[in-house]
């Protein structure tokens, strides 16, 4: 097995940004999920409600200290990340987090791209979150833990049943990974992993991954172009009453990782 694709996503819900190498921290890959977009109420905006977030693109220096966001048709936007903005209650899928905010002008520039009144907060310092799941980790603004696995022989096997029904193959980009991986000869091989080392990094099996309707989201376009894949995934993967497409992990040893590197699995589950 070896690593073909390693991707953070700076702000939750907006589009991803490739990388050849990084370091995979307590927290998953530099700067993951560091960013959120919120309402009025301090509720995450995601996909789910607003699809064009996909179209939204960041970068962010590597020392975090500056993030520059552009769209389809305005200006750029940049600013300077503001660790000591004011303290707002938050929640992802009701669980409560505090969001440094991080202004109005940036607040008013993702208000006019989204078409509605909405904020941009980052995690603090202070976060320090605890993710659920059978290996204990920490995460920014991620739905669950740090890491989401994807590998390219579950996603053709996926693409084989669109095909037999006439649906045109959906790219990765539709699953959000982190970690893409490929060589297992074998689809959902992934599902059985409980620990693996890649680069200098270990990680610890916490979950399945349960899929929602972003999956319908056309990332390049940020429009919804359901009702695929979850029509073809509830027909084989169905699962703790969803269904189930890659699998999350926790960072047990931080290191460096890259494009290209071997990923060892230490554990499997018992059969």
């Amino acid at each position: 097995m070896r690593v073909t694709g390693l991707f953070s996503y700076p702000v939750k819900g907006c589009a991803g940004v490739a990388l050849r190498e990084d370091v995979l921290g307590p927290a998953g890959l530099s700067h993951d999920r560091v960013f959120m977009v919120v309402d009025d109420d301090g509720e995450f905006v995601s996909q789910r409600n607003v699809p064009r977030l996909a179209v939204v693109r960041p970068e962010i220096d590597d020392d975090g200290t500056r993030l520059t966001l552009t769209a389809p048709d305005v200006g750029p936007f940049t600013l300077e990340v503001d660790l000591e903005g004011e303290r707002r209650d938050v929640r992802v899928h009701g669980e409560p987090f505090r969001g440094a905010d991080q202004g109005e002008p940036v607040a008013e520039w993702l208000s006019t791209v989204l078409g509605r009144s909405c904020r941009l907060v980052r995690v603090p310092p202070e976060h320090d979150r605890v993710t659920s799941g059978e290996t204990p980790g920490t995460a920014g603004f991620a739905d669950s833990s740090a890491v989401l696995l994807m590998a390219e022989r579950s996603v053709a096997e996926l693409n084989a049943r669109l095909a037999d029904k006439g649906v045109a193959a959906l790219p990765m980009d539709r699953f959000r990974p982190n970690l893409v991986v490929n060589g297992w000869e074998e689809p959902h091989v992934e599902d059985r992993v409980r620990r693996f080392e890649v680069g200098r990094a270990e990680l610890g099996f916490t979950k399945l991954a349960v899929r929602c309707v972003v999956t319908t989201v056309d990332q390049q376009t940020g429009e919804r172009a359901g009702p695929e894949p979850l029509r073809t995934l509830a027909e084989y993967r169905r699962s703790f009453g969803g269904v189930a497409l890659g699998v999350r992990f926790a960072v047990t040893r931080p290191g460096a990782v890259a494009v290209g590197d071997e990923l060892r699995v230490t554990r499997w589950a018992e059969s």
